[in-house]
Order: C-alpha cells, then sequence, then structure tokens
C-alpha cells in the first residue's frame, strides 16, 4: 500500500530465528512501497536462546547459567564455555566423555565396578545423575549420555549452587555440565551417517529438520542413531541406541518446545575399573591398551525414556516469565566384575555383583527476568525457582566369600558362581530413596557506567530432603536442611574486547551420616558447604578469544573426633588452581582450541593430621590439551586436525603412597567435504590413542580407569 511520503520500510532483523522489526526512513518522494528485507544479524545469548558459535564454529564463548538462562561469557562473572555440534561431528564423539576431553578442567572416568561415567571438574567428581537438560536436573539418563542429542554441551566451572541449586545425587562441586536440546534450522535438514571403526562397530544415523508456518514459526527436529559391534578392547561387544524428536513453537512473543527421548545402552564382556588390594607399595603398569580382564559374562543392560517441556514469555518488552518441566524413567540391570590386583606380577581376584536398578525423575523450573534503569544504572533482575524429585530402587546379590583368581596381564575366563550374599527382591527392587532438592533465587545484575561495571548480588535459598530405605523397602532414615546461598560477582570492561571478572560462590551437598561407632551414630551432620573465591580474564578479539582464571575451592570432610567420638565436619580439601584457554580462528583455515589447568588439591585438615597436606586421591596436578584444526590450501575441502592430551600424574591414596603415572594420547584426524551437485557428502577418518598407549586414565574416585586403545574411526555424511 503507498504511503504519503516520507514513508517507512520495514527491515525485518532475523537473530536466531527470532523476528524483530526496526522502521528506516525511505528516500523522499511522492509515495513508496513498503517493502519487507530480510537482514541476517548477529545475536548475543538470551534466555532460551543459545550464543552464537564463535570463529571456527568448534566452541560458543557462553552457556546456560541456571536459571539465569543463556548468558554470553563477557556478561557474567563465572568461567563457561559451549562444545557445539559442529565440533562433535567433526571429532565422532560418541559420548558426553569424548566432548568433554577437549577441556584440561575435565577429567574422566568410570564410575565404582560399572560403566558409567564419571567426570571431575577442577579436582571435585561429578556424577552422571548430576547432567542438566536444557538447565533442567532429573531428565537424562545417568550412566552414558549419547552426543546425538545435543547442539551443545556447556560447561560450568567451579561451584555452582546458586546458579543450579542442589544436584539430585549432591556431586558438582567444582563444575556443571548442561547438555542443550536440538532445534529446527530455518534451512531444510536432511542428513544420512554412517560409520565403522577398525574393530568392527557400526553405526548409523538419521538427522531431520523442518519448519512451518507463513513465518517458519513451527519446527520438527529428529535424531536417530543406532550402532552395535566389537570395541576396540579385546571381546568387548557394544549396543546404543538414541532416538530424540524436538518440536518448537516461537513467535513475536512466545516460545514453547517439547524434547522426547529415549537411549539405551548393552555391554557385554566390558572392561570395567581396577582395584587395589592392601599391601602393595606401588601401583601396576597398565596392561596392553585392549587387555580384557574382566570376565566374559560381565554385562550391562540401560534403557531410559525421558521428556521436556518448557516455554518463555515475554509480558513486557523487557521482562519475561519461563517454566520448564521435564523427568525420565530409568530402568538398568547388570553383572558386574571388577578385578583387585593383590600382587605385583598382577594376580587378582575377580568379585561378582548382579544389580537391578530403578529410577524416575521429575525436574522443573519458573520464574522471571527483566531489565531496568535507576537513573544511570541498570538492573538486570532474575527471580527463579528449580526442584528435583527422585526415587531409586535397587537389589543385590554378590559373591562375598570365594572370589574367582585372574591376572589383569594374562586374564582368565572365570566362570560365573552361585551368589553368597543378597538383600531386596531382584525381580521387583523395593524403594531404597527419596530425594527433594527444592531452591528459589533472586538476583540482581547492576550496570555502571554504560555497563562496564557490572555487579551481581544474589542469593539461593535451598531446601534439601533426602529419605533412605532398607533393601525391604522399610524406613530407614531421613535428611533434612536447608540454607541460604549467596553469590556475588563483578565484571570490568575495560575496552571491548577484554572483561575482567571475580566472583564468590558456594556449592551444596546432602550431609554425611555418622556411622554406628559415633557418639552421633545415625545422626546426619547438616549439608555440605564448598566455599570457591575466583577472579579472571576473558577476551574477545572476533576471530580469537580465551580466558584465564585463578580458584579457590575449600570443601569440608567429615571425620570422628577421637577425643569426643562425635562424628562431624573437621577436615577439609581445598583445590587451588590456575586455567588456561584458547579457541577461535585467528587465520582462515586455521582452528585452535586448547587449554590447560594445574592444580593443587591439597587436604589442609585431615584426622589427627594424619594425611594433612597430602594430595586428595584422583586430582591430577595438571593437564593440557592441544587441539587444532587447518584447511589445506592446496586441497580445497580437505581439513586436517589433531589433539594432543596431557595428564600429570596423581595418587590412588590419601597417604600418596601409589602414585598413578603422567600419561600423553595423541589423536589425529582428516576430512574431506566433498560438493555432489547440490548436496554435499562429508567423509571423515579419525584415529584416537595413535600411539596406542597403555596407561591408567584417571584414579577419581580411588579406583584405576584404564585409558581406550587406538581406535580408527570412519564415517560419512551426506546432506541434502
Amino acid at each position: 500500500m503507498p504511503l504519503p511520503a516520507p514513508s517507512w520500510r520495514t527491515l525485518t532483523f532475523i537473530l536466531l530465528g527470532t523476528p524483530c522489526v526496526v522502521w528506516a526512513q525511505a528516500p523522499s518522494g511522492d509515495s513508496a512501497s513498503l517493502e519487507t528485507v530480510t537482514v541476517i544479524g548477529e545475536a548475543t545469548a538470551s534466555g532460551d536462546r543459545p550464543a552464537p558459535a564463535f570463529a571456527g564454529g568448534q566452541v560458543a564463548a557462553g552457556a546456560r547459567v541456571g536459571t539465569w538462562g543463556q548468558r554470553d561469557a563477557a556478561d557474567i562473572p563465572f568461567n563457561v564455555i559451549g562444545f557445539t555440534a559442529e565440533l562433535i561431528e567433526n571429532q565422532q564423539a560418541e559420548t558426553l566423555a569424548d566432548v568433554l576431553i577437549n577441556d584440561a578442567s575435565v577429567q574422566s572416568g568410570f564410575g565404582y565396578g560399572n560403566y558409567a561415567e564419571k567426570f571431575q571438574i577442577r579436582g571435585f567428581d561429578l556424577d552422571g545423575e548430576d547432567i542438566a537438560y536444557g538447565g533442567v536436573y532429573g531428565v537424562l539418563p545417568r550412566q552414558v549420555v549419547a552426543t546425538n542429542i545435543a547442539e551443545r554441551v556447556e560447561l560450568f566451572k567451579g561451584a555452582n549452587a546458586f546458579a543450579n541449586g542442589v544436584s539430585p545425587s549432591g556431586s558438582g562441586v567444582g563444575g556443571a555440565i548442561n547438555i542443550e536440546p536440538k532445534r529446527a534450522p530455518d534451512e531444510p535438514l536432511t542428513q544420512l551417517t554412517t560409520g565403522v571403526t577398525d574393530s568392527g562397530y557400526v553405526e548409523s544415523g538419521l538427522e531431520l529438520g523442518r519448519r512451518f508456518g507463513d513465518q517458519n514459526q513451527f519446527g520438527v527436529r529428529a535424531s536417530i542413531e543406532r550402532g552395535r559391534g566389537d570395541r576396540a578392547i579385546d571381546d568387548e561387544e557394544r549396543r546404543a541406541t538414541s532416538a530424540v524428536v524436538g518440536l518448537d513453537y516461537r513467535s513475536e512473543r512466545g516460545r514453547a518446545s517439547l524434547d522426547i527421548g529415549h537411549q539405551s545402552h548393552t555391554v557385554n564382556g566390558g572392561r570395567s575399573v581396577v582395584h587395589l588390594g592392601g599391601g602393595l607399595t606401588r601401583v601396576p603398569d597398565a596392561p596392553s591398551a585392549s587387555t580384557n580382564y574382566a570376565p566374559e559374562w560381565a554385562n550391562t543392560e540401560l534403557k531410559t525414556n525421558f521428556a521436556m517441556l518448557r516455554g518463555e514469555y515475554d509480558v513486557a518488552d523487557s521482562w519475561t516469565a519461563y517454566a520448564a518441566v521435564g523427568g525420565n524413567n530409568t530402568r538398568e540391570s547388570g553383572m558386574y566384575g571388577s578385578p583387585t590386583v593383590n600382587a605385583a606380577d598382577g594376580s587378582s581376584t575377580i568379585g561378582q555383583m548382579e544389580v537391578p536398578y530403578r529410577a524416575e525423575s521429575i525436574g522443573g523450573q519458573a520464574g522471571v527476568r527483566g531489565a531496568f534503569d535507576t537513573g544511570a544504572v541498570s538492573h538486570q533482575v532474575d527471580l527463579g525457582y528449580s526442584s528435583i524429585y527422585r526415587t531409586t530402587r535397587s537389589a543385590y546379590e554378590m559373591v562375598l566369600f570365594t572370589p574367582s583368581a585372574t591376572n589383569i596381564y594374562q586374564p582368565v575366563d572365570v566362570p560365573l558362581q552361585a551368589p553368597d550374599w543378597s538383600d531386596g527382591d531382584m525381580s521387583n527392587p523395593n524403594l531404597r530413596s527419596r530425594t527433594r532438592n527444592n531452591g528459589v533465587s533472586l538476583s540482581d545484575t547492576l550496570g555502571f557506567l554504560d555497563d562496564r561495571l557490572l555487579l551481581t548480588l544474589g542469593a539461593r535459598y535451598q531446601e534439601v530432603e533426602v529419605t533412605n530405605y532398607d533393601y525391604d523397602g522399610n524406613f530407614d532414615s531421613r535428611f533434612s536442611d536447608t540454607r541460604l546461598s549467596p553469590v556475588y560477582g563483578v565484571v570490568v570492561k575495560p575496552t571491548d574486547s577484554l572483561s575482567l571478572y571475580a566472583n564468590h560462590i558456594e556449592a551444596l551437598q546432602p550431609g554425611d551420616t555418622a556411622p554406628t561407632t559415633a557418639v552421633n551414630a545415625g545422626q546426619n551432620i547438616g549439608l555440605i558447604e564448598a566455599k570457591q573465591s575466583e577472579i579472571g580474564a576473558k577476551i574477545d578479539l572476533g576471530n580469537l578469544g580465551g580466558s584465564v582464571s585463578l580458584f579457590e575451592i575449600e570443601q569440608p570432610n567429615a571425620f570422628l573426633d577421637a577425643e569426643t567420638g562425635i562424628y562431624g565436619y573437621y577436615g577439609e580439601q581445598r583445590n587451588r588452581g590456575v586455567e588456561l584457554s584458547v579457541y577461535g580462528e585467528p587465520l582462515d583455515g586455521l582452528r585452535l582450541l586448547s587449554s590447560a589447568m594445574w592444580i593443587d588439591p591439597e587436604l589442609t585438615r585431615t584426622d589427627d593430621g594424619t594425611h594433612q597436606g597430602n594430595n586428595a586421591v584422583g586430582v591430577p596436578g595438571y593437564r593440557v590439551v592441544l587441539g587444532g584444526e587447518w584447511d589445506i590450501p592446496q586441497a580445497p575441502g580437505w581439513t586436517l586436525s589433531g589433539r594432543a592430551v596431557r595428564n600429570g600424574s596423581q595418587y590412588l591414596d590419601a597417604a600418596n603412597q601409589l602414585e598413578v603415572d603422567a600419561w600423553t594420547r595423541w589423536d589425529v584426524g582428516v576430512r574431506y567435504a566433498m560438493p555432489l551437485n547440490t548436496n554435499t557428502l562429508t567423509l571423515r577418518a579419525n584415529v584416537e590413542n595413535l600411539t596406542d598407549e597403555n596407561y591408567w586414565a584417571s584414579a577419581t574416585g580411588g579406583y584405576l580407569t584404564q585409558g581406550e586403545p587406538r581406535t580408527v574411526k570412519l564415517s560419512a555424511a551426506l546432506d541434502f
């Protein structure tokens, strides 16, 4: 429709799929036609919208920070980073551990006797139960998480009780992990993938993404992946299925999504962890990387169905209300057998335990975020609520008195024995625990000097309730406590490319229960409250980014006081460290992703001072990851990649007499993007542990997890 001069035209900016309208004056004249011009603009993280990928496409300088939602790293007083789906595809990363090896602050290993991926961030454990999905606890599978469901794998480094609340199992003192769901892109997506390893593991996958509606407001994203075959470890066979469907809707003011997924993993003859018996004076050398010292009958089957519904609505121009709810249903069964080494020649005994496990969880969050000014001071306010409710059921049968004999260097096929110890109903396990965690947080980020100075003040009121039952389902004990956890943070931006920050934040864990030998036997001694102080700097040069941080985390430990006989938090572990990271594309076709951490994990207070001043168990003194990619100029479409991981030595015992050697692992890769008319075929080849190094990857948990042998991965992905 013609408009009288001067007229206006609309410029519609698409900011990561969120339209906004800006009016611009048209040239003068009698009339002008109203026309729409679509411009692709740069966006920042906000609410449920992830930060854009940084130069090079491997990482995003931003992540979800609890009820705050997605935030750019430069604007928050915390150390965060997000690994992109592009990195996951190019590295052929199958699980979370394959992704997080790219960050020096994270060490991974197996769970106690099973195949669960267990992480350590800044020297403190993070269990699989405590990984969030879109910021919500209690949704994802608890042992192994496949990466095909992830648009981003986000890492929050440091204590995070204010940001995320108390996790389901209470771990995560040193950091948190969040997975962002995939969403349908604006352009149609159809991708077929197939892959194979040199040991014969074959997998295939399908990615579909479509948007519908006159403004592309409706989206569907589906990801399905299946794999089966032998692994590089001798006689270990795995099967995996992962499927997720994401539906989303976006309008000018509202956004909503629904994610429904299923994951299953089966491991037959799986190599587990290694324990050390008493009397050994040194850690035995790691066997050949492909040696399988687990019995043939060792197996596990893991199945989880999960779903999450979330929404946001802009109730005013600067105010957004949000809510999310999700949950899972987990069914696990396993026959586990881990060796205990009793002599320097590798002589071992194999335990045997069968465990059925059931769990149901439901988690949620809700709140409101807003921005306003008071004079020259800006405010970003968030009032949020988060919760998690989880029940677990289990039973067990085990061989206690006559463990089988073997040797980790020359394993024998030990027979399956009749159990001689059991508890609970194996066919229908009874209730073992109920966990309820609820928290309300309030924060305000005050901006001064045109937001060059940002001061964050906040607090979370947290309620934790844990009820335990015996294997017959009868009430055993109950713990309930509340705590107010503060957060203080400051960001200073002396230039557009540099952010200086500092924070003080805490972590909360459910408390310990006094043993029967204590005066206060059976009493839960209250929440464990760890405290973190951190300073750092972040740089963003457009094509090159990075950070440096110095941190200190103090975590109380409990033991029995020899004089009073009371069990309490008299001990302490103090982790002090320095972190460095560099990422981006400093030169066209050259991409970097490197990091390093040096840490002093000191036991500052111990029982009778016996181990005071020693290093904490399972924390390496340093870890360095050097990674990069290079697009060969003389060969368009060809890319070379490489990564070196160096892990420092660590101790297996608090006395620091059993030292695990440092190790180095080399990974290399090559890929070729081949244009096929309007389609693209991408061929990838990656070799992990190129030199087939034999090494103990970690002593996390006080036991040994061996590194994977050399593995060659080949894949092809067709986009059309």
